[in-house]
C-alpha cells in the first residue's frame, strides 16, 4: 500500500463503505483529495502539494505539436502553472498533488528531448497558480536572441561551464577576489536576494540585458572570471553565450541557480536574503537564518516580500513590510501612493 500524502485511512470493504467514506471526507478531507481505490479496499490520502521548476535547451522539430501534448497531460493530472515552448526547448513551473506532479515528471522524461531535465522541487499551495498556460514562444527565456541561439542535445552551444553549488565555492578558493558574480535577474528581485557584492546590473526586464551589456558598463570586467546566475539557472543559459559573444573571456554559470545553492548551503553559504519567485508566493527563504536585505518603499523599514500595487491601473510591484500591510487596507506604490491615500 502507498501512501502518497500526509494523512491516511483505510475501510474494510464492507456494504455500506461508500457511507462511511462520504462521511469521514466531509469531516477529516480537503477539498479535491482524490480517492484512490485498490482491490477489495478503498485508500484515501490528503496530498501534499508540490511546485515544480524545470527546463532545459534541446531542439524541438514541432513545438506546438509540444504544446498540445503538454496541454493535455496537466489537464489530465489536474495541474495549474505556466510552461513555454520554442524549438530550443521548453521551460515552466507547475504543481500540483504530489501523486499527479511525479506522474507528470515521469511522463514528460519518457519524451527523448525532455529526458534529463532538472526539475526542482518546492512546498505549495495550488492556490499559487490561478490557471494554466502553455504557449509558444520565440525563446523560452526572451532575451530578444533568438537567431543567436543554438542548441544541440547537449543543451545551449557556446554558453558558459556549468558549475555546481560547491565547484563555486571552490573557484572562489582558487581565484579569491578576482571572481565576479553578475546576477543575472531584473533589479527588483535582487533588492530582496544576491550574492555577497554581486554586480547587479540595472535592468527591469530580461530583455534589457543585451543593450546593458552593449553600453560598455561592464567592459573592464571581460577579462576577470565571471559566474552568472538566477533563480533556477535558465537565464544564465542565455546570458553567458550572449556575454561570451561580446567579448566576456571566462564566464561560468551556477548550475541549478540560486535555488540548488541554497538547497546545498541554505544561508550559511554566500547568498544574502530571499529568492524572488514568480507565482503567488513572490518569495521563498532557504532557512529560518534568512537575511532580510530589502527596503519597504512605504516606510523604508527592512522588507522581503513584494505586493501588486493595488491601482488597478498601475499593479507595479511594491515592496512593503508586514508592518505596512496590516495598517493598511491597499498597498501602492510610491507612485500611486499620493493619490490612493494609505491611511
Amino acid at each position: 500500500m502507498r501512501l502518497f500524502g500526509d494523512v491516511f485511512t483505510v475501510f474494510p470493504h464492507i456494504k455500506d463503505v461508500d457511507d462511511r467514506c462520504t462521511k469521514y471526507l466531509s469531516k477529516e478531507r480537503k477539498p479535491n483529495t482524490p480517492i484512490h481505490r485498490r482491490s477489495s479496499r478503498y485508500i484515501f490520502c490528503i496530498d501534499t502539494t508540490k511546485i515544480i521548476l524545470f527546463y532545459t535547451f534541446a531542439p524541438i522539430g514541432d513545438p506546438d505539436a509540444v504544446r498540445l501534448w503538454q496541454r493535455s497531460l496537466c489537464e489530465s493530472l489536474g495541474l495549474k502553472g505556466r510552461i513555454i515552448i520554442s524549438r530550443h526547448g521548453i521551460n515552466g513551473t507547475v504543481g500540483g498533488p504530489l501523486a499527479a506532479v511525479k506522474k507528470y515528471v515521469r511522463t514528460t522524461r519518457e519524451y527523448g528531448a525532455f529526458k534529463n531535465i532538472d526539475f526542482k522541487w518546492s512546498d505549495g499551495d495550488i492556490e499559487d497558480f490561478p490557471r494554466l498556460v502553455i504557449r509558444v514562444r520565440d525563446e523560452i527565456v526572451t532575451f530578444g536572441v533568438s537567431d543567436e541561439i543554438q542548441v544541440d542535445e547537449n543543451g545551449i552551444i557556446g554558453g558558459g561551464k556549468h558549475l555546481s553549488p560547491t565547484q563555486v565555492h571552490e573557484l572562489l578558493q582558487e581565484r579569491g577576489e578576482e571572481v565576479v558574480f553578475f546576477d543575472g535577474r531584473n533589479a527588483y528581485e535582487a533588492a530582496i536576494g544576491k550574492f555577497k557584492n554581486a554586480v547587479v546590473p540595472d535592468v527591469e526586464t530580461t530583455p534589457g540585458f543585451v543593450a546593458e551589456l552593449e553600453t560598455g558598463k561592464y567592459d573592464h570586467l571581460k577579462d576577470k572570471p565571471i559566474i552568472t546566475y538566477c533563480t533556477g539557472g535558465i537565464r544564465c543559459e542565455v546570458l553567458s553565450m550572449v556575454m561570451k559573444n561580446r567579448g566576456f573571456k571566462e564566464v561560468y554559470q551556477m548550475a541549478g541557480g540560486v535555488v540548488r545553492y541554497g538547497e546545498k548551503f541554505k544561508d550559511a553559504g554566500l547568498w544574502e536574503g530571499s529568492l524572488y519567485i514568480f507565482d503567488k508566493r513572490m518569495n521563498m527563504e532557504f532557512s529560518d537564518e534568512a537575511k532580510t536585505i530589502g527596503v519597504c518603499q512605504l516606510c523604508e523599514s527592512p522588507a522581503s516580500k513584494y505586493y501588486n500595487c493595488t491601482n488597478i491601473q498601475c499593479r507595479k510591484l511594491t515592496l512593503a513590510c508586514d508592518e505596512c500591510v496590516e495598517d493598511n487596507e491597499r498597498v501602492t506604490c510610491s507612485k500611486c501612493t499620493p493619490v490612493n491615500s494609505l491611511g
